[in-house]
């Protein structure tokens, strides 16, 4: 299972147009590529219904919300507080997304997809939600830092929304056909 996480690093308290329309926008981009939607220290005082119903009614991104509809109803939209000491296990290896990763932590796209195919393993990628970025304590938590650009490139987060998932199952699907064999 693959899981983008969206950490909110705006207003923990008050509900900005940032947040729903990063979540509006993301949603499509999980759905399409089949990646988990989960949403961390958000300041959505609601169930995941609640939520849905919300964003539909904020935004038109994402066909007003019908992609946010779709991965809740296929139980792959998620939404919790910011772990202090370890995100759910059922996410897999933690991963941060950075255009400055530490060295000793760094994975390169193409390492990570292979873990993907190879090793069938599952992995949380986590992008910042506002101008700071990342909290700096969830580098420590995360086994590997992905710098997606591979060139220390910062990209603004709904960049990074869509590029991350889109470049690694580009990377997928590359890996797959060549493991096709034509003519058999």
């Amino acid at each position: 299972m693959l899981t983008l996480g969206i950490v909110n690093t705006y207003d923990r308290i008050k509900v900005l147009d940032a947040h729903y329309r990063a979540i509006a926008r993301a949603a499509p981009i999980c759905y399409a590529f089949g990646f988990s939607l989960a949403l961390f220290d958000f300041p959505f005082r609601m169930t995941a219904d609640e939520l849905v119903d919300y964003v539909a009614d904020k935004t038109t991104i994402g066909e007003s919300g019908k992609f946010l509809r779709l991965l809740h109803e296929k139980r792959k939209l998620f939404v919790f507080d910011l772990p202090k000491k370890g995100f759910q296990a059922q996410f897999g290896t933690v991963v941060v997304t950075s255009s400055k990763p530490e060295d000793k932590h760094s994975i390169t796209p193409e390492a990570l997809v292979n873990e993907i195919l190879r090793h069938n393993r599952s992995f949380l990628l986590l992008i910042g939600l506002g101008h700071k970025g990342l909290p700096k304590h969830l580098f420590k938590m995360a086994s590997h830092h992905l710098d997606i650009t591979g060139n220390g490139v910062s990209l603004e987060t709904c960049t990074a929304i869509g590029c991350i998932p889109a470049y690694l199952m580009g990377l997928v699907h590359a890996e797959s056909r060549k493991t096709v064999s034509w003519g058999n």
